[in-house]
């Protein structure tokens, strides 16, 4: 487990996904440190001594984008400033989520004060004081191309700090001037550099792959328990999921995968049963759980590095590393996490995909003991059949957005900026197609529940029981038609509220015992 500090130091600690939640969630506090403002410090007079030598430098006394030849006279350096956020707010579409958008502040926030960016100390403090009382902007979530960075998103961002935009307060979307009249603070008047440090970088991305990273692991955990469940139902066989056969194929997500479900039908009365039941092997969708499963953990395992590099980078430009010393690079662009962020789209629609095979196993009444359409007076009663056409349409849709946005790439900025990695496009399918999976999966619970109640009296192992109990808590089990959306929704909430994960924890770090089926 990664420890999460309760003060977090801005620029100096290293930020992890776990931190970077937890500061989202108002349970760890960002603070900048002296040693902080003293390198911002540094660096925002290393930018006034260029103005005030009149060198050239992208950005700050040039013009931005195709326009960096044009010579901004001094008298127009900190208008330019101002100028740049209200052209660059072309966003449109829906509003991104609020948790989403603090966490743009936050992460932004890490990269600023690493000292390169040339920002005044008061415009980070102020940007501390929208995260801490929770005044978050509104966000629209399309317009970025992924570089130079998310210009857009991130002007939207930031107009409220001169004065401008929307922001929720008080549970509502109000007017920035109007937020500040009532909370007695003036807009700022940014100085040289600052409103281009604040646009260029890759915050809506990695806010965005953040959140990716958490949900999608979600979906993992959940998709080995619920799986496990419905090996239990359909009586298939812990042979696959034996250590001593995945040595032979060493990747690690596949281990980890055999390793929890080895565990979880750990001494199950139903895997005892038919223990010399002559079956020989199971459907793919349960012999290859390790296999499906595993590839995409090591996909979730891959992206969640990359995240955390970008998390703890600098993604600005130009960079200042002193008044002689300024590199105009390219820092901003997104294709370091496009491409990860399009492969655990792929891994996300394929935990779905198998999902949605095994939930139509468990519809056809082939295993001993199971009614078809797990309901025992069909005819009258349809069961649960339109639930799989539920799960179906889901995974279709997912297929339909797995093609990866960073393929692509259209000049923008007149050919200034003649490759971009649609990182943005990137990270909102992916969390689009995360939650098409978790109610996927919240769909293959119940008919895995279901399934488990004709396994009765026989018991599962402790921890798939555990699961069982606390899922028939808040869903009963039916035997004539009803309302499935309303028990879809039911275990969608109980995916994401992550119990099953907490009552199948003690149970996944004891030795299990050898007998397979």
């Amino acid at each position: 487990m990664h420890s999460i500090p309760h003060i977090f130091h801005y620029g100096e600690h290293r930020l992890t996904i776990e931190i970077a939640l937890s500061l989202c969630s108002g349970e760890t506090k960002g603070v900048l440190t002296s040693s902080a403002i003293q390198r911002i410090d540094a660096s925002r007079a290393a930018v006034d001594e260029i103005v005030d030598r009149q060198l050239t430098v992208y950005g700050i006394n040039t013009g931005f984008g195709s326009l960096c030849t044009t010579r901004i006279s001094g008298d127009q350096v900190r208008q330019l400033q101002h100028n740049i956020l209200k052209s660059h707010s072309v966003g449109t579409g829906p509003p991104i989520p609020l948790e989403i958008a603090k966490m743009m502040l936050i992460l932004k926030v890490q990269s600023l004060s690493y000292g390169y960016s040339g920002i005044c100390l008061t415009t980070l403090e102020r940007i501390l004081w929208h995260i801490e009382q929770e005044i978050i902007p509104l966000v629209p979530s399309q317009g970025s191309v992924g570089a130079s960075g998310d210009l857009a998103p991130l002007s939207h961002l930031f107009l409220p700090l001169i004065g401008g935009g929307k922001c929720w307060y008080k549970d509502k979307w109000t007017d920035t001037a109007e937020i500040l009249k009532q909370e007695g603070k003036e807009p700022l008047s940014l100085d040289s550099k600052e409103g281009l440090a604040l646009i260029n970088g890759t915050q809506f991305m990695a806010a965005f792959g953040v959140n990716i990273v958490d949900r999608l692991f979600n979906c993992l955990q959940h998709a080995d328990i619920i799986s496990a469940m419905m090996i239990e139902a359909l009586l298939g066989s812990r042979n696959p999921f034996q250590p001593e056969l995945h040595n032979l194929r060493p990747y690690g997500g596949n281990q980890e995968v055999a390793r929890r479900i080895f565990r979880l039908l750990d001494n199950s009365e139903i895997l005892h049963s038919h223990l010399n039941c002559g079956k020989v092997q199971d459907p793919y969708s349960l012999r290859c759980i390790p296999q499906v499963h595993g590839a995409s953990r090591n996909a979730w395992q891959h992206l969640r590095e990359m995240i955390e590099v970008e998390l703890n980078s600098v993604t600005d430009n130009p960079l200042i590393f002193s008044a002689d010393h300024t590199i105009s690079g390219g820092n901003f662009h997104g294709q370091p996490i496009a491409l990860p962020m399009d492969y655990a789209t792929l891994a996300a629609a394929e935990i779905g995909n198998i999902s949605d095979r095994r939930i139509y196993l468990s519809l056809l009444g082939e295993s001993e003991g199971l009614p078809k359409l797990l309901m025992k007076h069909t005819g009258l009663n349809s069961g649960f059949m339109l639930v799989q056409y539920t799960s179906a349409a889901l995974v279709s849709e997912n297929k339909s957005l797995c093609y990866p946005a960073s393929a692509d790439s259209i000049p923008t900025s007149l050919g200034q900026e003649d490759h971009v990695s649609m990182g943005a496009i990137s990270g909102r399918k992916a969390l689009q197609v995360i939650e098409n999976v978790e109610r996927i999966l919240a769909i293959e619970l119940l008919c895995a529940s279901q399934a488990f109640d004709y396994r009765r009296p026989l018991k599962s192992s402790s921890a798939l029981e555990a699961c069982h109990h606390h899922i028939r808590q808040h869903i009963d089990h039916v035997e004539e038609d009803r309302v499935f959306s309303d028990d879809i929704d039911l275990a969608y909430k109980i995916i994401q509220g992550k119990m099953l994960r907490k009552l199948t924890e003690p149970f996944l770090s004891h030795q299990p015992s050898g007998e397979t089926s």
